[in-house]
């Protein structure tokens, strides 16, 4: 039936919303939708051909044929809705990926759950997405550069302990702090400035104990 692929689109974006990490791109199900639509239109074209021509088409000598194209009408914006909505869904939260340097267009997924340290990936995005994520990072970059005494991604609520105790998840070498260096070694745990140590948590590197 028209408009049940759309509808799974809308569901997707629905739960991206509620969701903390952002789910695989539906490609099948979006090539779904645009060949639906480019059906719908082929058939519409094909009534009004059939009447005439859109040019000298007249809903009052073809009623049946006027109550078809106005459906499949109706059918192809409800789709062309449906996926914007997806797609406006992704593009907001590939943004926040960005702003919280959480996006790792060179990985892969792993873990599940409290161990997942990539929030998202290039497995997990679409080749457009892929080059817009790209692109506004590359944007990002060239802003912040003009505002190197201030760390843009960093939380405006201020912190409710100076000092926190972390875990490392994944191996990352020697990180340079603005008061020393920390070598991160995967399970080891340390105590630390919130404030040096914020970035790395947003980006997967550490989790906070307690």
């Amino acid at each position: 039936m028209y408009g049940d692929l759309a509808m799974k689109l809308v569901a997707d974006a629905k739960r991206t919303a509620s969701l903390d990490h952002l789910p695989a791109y539906q490609s099948e199900v979006v090539r779904g939708v645009v060949r639906e639509m480019k059906a719908l239109e082929s058939e519409q074209q094909r009534l009004l051909e059939a009447h005439g021509g859109a040019a000298h088409f007249d809903h009052t000598e073809h009623p049946e044929a006027a109550v078809q194209i106005l459906v499949q009408h109706i059918s192809k914006q409800r789709n062309k809705r449906c996926l914007l909505a997806y797609l406006k869904q992704r593009t907001k939260r590939i943004e926040n990926l960005c702003w919280a340097e959480t996006l790792d267009l060179t990985a892969s997924a792993s873990g599940s759950g409290a161990e997942e340290i990539v929030s998202s990936s290039r497995d997990l995005l679409g080749p457009e997405e892929q080059d817009y994520a790209r692109r506004y990072t590359e944007l990002l970059a060239a802003f912040k550069g003009q505002l190197t005494d201030i760390d843009l991604t960093g939380s405006v609520d201020p912190p409710r302990d100076l000092y926190v105790d972390v875990r490392v998840l994944k191996d990352a070498g020697e990180v340079q702090t603005e008061y020393g260096s920390m070598l991160l070694t995967k399970d080891s745990t340390f105590f630390a400035r919130f404030s040096d140590v914020e970035r790395l948590i947003r980006q997967g590197f550490l989790q906070r104990i307690g």
